[in-house]
């Protein structure tokens, strides 16, 4: 693990206006670092090629393309200026390259897995996640504690996909067949008219 770019990093995005309200760096290290780590052992099982949706300042990209260095991490962020901020860092780490877009414009099926923390109501997550990973793939999303999986499960169904069981703080979806007919849906319908 790079731990001394984990460090540079941790203190770049505090430092950053628009990237994180957090000011303390120990709440940032916990909250942006050692919560991001929370879902290693969970990446580390899948397969491919990893997508960070919604990278924002980086996480959980950064700290899961630190650790596992022999695998390929994009971090898919929206807005222009957050992806300037997450470029510097493709130069420490080699297997992480920088996309700027939204991920209902992407291709489908390319990625292993997909993570997303932060990004949106989970069920919007889900949906928006889901098409980027090819069958037998997989999507992480940190959650918290009043997270509705049922109407999560609702959206991975729609989607040829499955809850399976994780820790605390997650959500797992299979990828079980391909991308539906119709999905991803435009930029920003999955947002106004949630699957659930």
């Amino acid at each position: 693990m790079r731990r001394d770019v984990l460090e540079r990093w941790l203190a770049a995005v505090v430092e950053t206006p628009g990237l994180t309200a957090l000011r303390d760096p120990a709440a940032a290290r916990r909250v942006l670092l050692d919560d991001a780590l929370r879902g290693l052992a969970l990446v580390e099982r899948e397969q491919g090629p990893l997508v960070d949706v919604g990278s924002g300042g980086g996480t959980p990209g950064i700290p899961l393309a630190a650790s596992l260095p022999g695998r390929e991490v994009t971090l898919l962020e929206a807005e222009r200026r957050k992806c300037d901020f997450l470029e510097r860092w493709t130069v420490e780490l080699p297997n992480l390259r920088v996309l700027w877009g939204r991920a209902e414009e992407q291709p489908v099926e390319a990625y292993g897995v997909a993570v997303a923390k932060a990004l949106a109501d989970p069920p919007v997550a889900a949906e928006w996640c889901l098409p980027l990973v090819h069958e037998g793939g997989a999507v992480l999303l940190w959650v918290g504690p009043t997270v509705d999986a049922d109407r999560v499960a609702v959206v991975a169904a729609r989607l040829a996909g499955g809850l399976e069981s994780a820790p605390e703080g997650f959500l797992l979806i299979r990828k079980r067949g391909p991308t539906p007919t119709g999905f991803p849906r435009r930029a920003g319908v999955a947002r106004k008219r949630p699957l659930a």
